[in-house]
């Protein structure tokens, strides 16, 4: 890998599958075809990816959720179990602090796993940001909590953002994530210029880009540009980007 810039492997899960995500145009998702794995099996998909990005963190978007519908937890704790090593980053459409306390709860054996991700594009109040990441400030201090993190998400040059998130620099956690959902699976180019400005409002935090890595020189342009990880997805199932050895 010619950058130093971690991989975070991501599984779409919708209604139990894997599927590939383009664009965000969620209605349209259908099951994975990969030249990588030959199944859409949420646990051996993400097994393989995890392998090959040699990675220690998976991202798991749960579509269902994420659509106003019921979190695939039986599938979570599948993945969860199966892949005792990793911290599982997931985002469920997750509105509030307590929407995220109570997933906790539902998988209260892998709890210590999860890193939280809320949505700008799924936060209902600027309220409700604030309560996110008061106790650790998306941190994960607490052995027993890794913490959250804070998606900012937009499309096609729009804020997703009824909460207010983007502006609200003194209220994010030390954990972003770039999310330009367009460029998702658009092999389209990832969008630094959102990162570099995200980076330098954030200059202490963990800024992780998502969408439109092609290949390695994107990741090294994207390192160059201040991010500190990638969600990757659709590089990996094509093949753009070569196995990580550690």
């Amino acid at each position: 890998m010619t950058s130093e810039l971690n991989l975070i492997p991501v599984v779409d899960l919708l209604k139990g599958q894997v599927v590939r995500a383009v664009r965000g145009d969620r209605k349209a998702y259908r099951p994975i075809v990969s030249a990588l794995c030959a199944s859409s099996d949420p646990v051996t998909v993400a097994r393989i990816l995890c392998e090959h990005c040699a990675a220690r963190q998976l991202y798991v978007a749960d579509l269902d959720a994420l659509q106003g519908g019921a979190v695939q937890i039986g599938v979570l704790a599948d993945l969860l179990q199966a892949l005792p090593d990793i911290e599982l980053w997931l985002d469920a459409g997750l509105a509030d602090a307590s929407a995220g306390q109570a997933l906790r709860e539902q998988l209260a054996p892998y709890a210590s796993r999860i890193v939280l991700v809320f949505g700008s594009e799924s936060l209902r109040s600027r309220e409700a940001l604030e309560r996110c990441f008061e106790a650790t400030g998306g941190n994960g201090t607490d052995a027993n909590d890794p913490g959250a993190a804070l998606s900012l998400d937009r499309r096609d040059g729009q804020r997703l953002d009824a909460a207010g998130c983007w502006d609200a620099v003194d209220l994010w956690p030390k954990r972003l994530i770039v999310m330009t959902l367009e460029r998702v699976g658009s092999g389209a180019g990832p969008d630094l210029e959102t990162l570099q400005e995200v980076r330098r409002l954030a200059p202490g935090a963990t800024v992780i880009g998502a969408g439109g890595i092609r290949s390695e020189d994107d990741l090294a342009c994207a390192s160059a540009a201040g991010a500190d990880a990638w969600l990757v997805a659709s590089a990996l199932h094509d093949l753009q980007l070569p196995r990580v050895r550690r």
